[in-house]
């Protein structure tokens, strides 16, 4: 089979033969198929992908954002000849394109652990809603759980295997299944706000509403910028919390800071 030849949005690839691309693959694609259209080419070919990432290149975008722009494109070709529209040995070259080379280190956030002790601190834990937040707080510090693995932990995903308490077979990125180790005083938070909030099964995180009450809808945001202004750490996200947890062993967490 020869190599395939496309014209920009004319022959419906990344929509009609594979639909099930989410929406952040297809503009990626978009930007390749327009990049493709500006001028002849001989076909989508290793050859061809490589000139897309040398392109890229010369745009001046970082290394991370052109691997995901050539990681869709490889993706691209592997459903295409799946599907019988390119042929395998022209894909599997499409996949063997190297990606650009990460220049240094990204270092990113690092809390202190007197900056973690005054994090986890921070909510009033005389409300309900102090309570929830601090016990997302201990889950994200304690255990490195990503945003969304936040949001859908549920009571049954906490249990006990050999006498520690642990996350069991929570679902993550990639739908990956992993078990996560949570730490004694992590457990401790999220005892207290369940028994404050009045429930035993169901997602932990759960709104509360401006009279102090709990709703029974899962929480879909977390409120960590608030409180890493108040304790002084402005512009700490979720993911530096995950860094911490996984560098980190917090001792006492519900002591004061010192």
């Amino acid at each position: 089979m020869n190599a395939m030849i496309m014209a920009p949005r004319t022959t419906g690839l990344a929509q009609a033969e594979i639909p099930h691309y989410k929406a952040g693959l297809q503009s990626r694609l978009d930007e390749f198929f327009e990049w493709f259209g500006q001028e002849p080419r001989r076909g989508f070919t290793k050859a061809t992908v490589s000139a897309w990432r040398v392109a890229l290149e010369a745009c001046g975008l970082g290394s991370v954002s052109i691997n995901v722009r050539i990681s869709a494109v490889r993706k691209l070709a592997v459903e295409a000849a799946d599907n019988g529209l390119l042929a395998p040995e022209l894909a599997a070259g499409i996949t063997r394109v190297k990606g650009a080379k990460s220049k240094g280190v990204r270092v990113g956030n690092w809390l202190s652990l007197r900056q973690a002790q005054a994090l986890l601190n921070a909510p009033d834990t005389t409300t309900k809603k102090g309570l929830r937040d601090r016990a997302m707080l201990a889950i994200l510090l304690g255990c490195g759980l990503r945003r969304s693995e936040v949001a859908a932990l549920t009571l049954a995903h906490i249990q006990q295997r050999d006498n520690r308490w642990c996350i069991v077979d929570l679902v993550g990125k990639h739908g990956r299944v992993r078990t996560i180790p949570m730490p004694t005083w992590t457990k401790g938070a999220v005892d207290t706000w369940t028994s404050a909030a009045g429930f035993s099964e169901g997602p932990v995180l759960r709104p509360v509403n401006r009279g102090d009450q709990v709703q029974s809808a899962a929480l879909e945001r977390e409120l960590l910028q608030q409180y890493a202004a108040a304790v002084g750490v402005p512009g700490i996200a979720p993911h530096d919390l995950r860094r911490y947890a996984e560098c980190r062993i917090m001792p006492n967490a519900f002591d004061a800071p010192a």
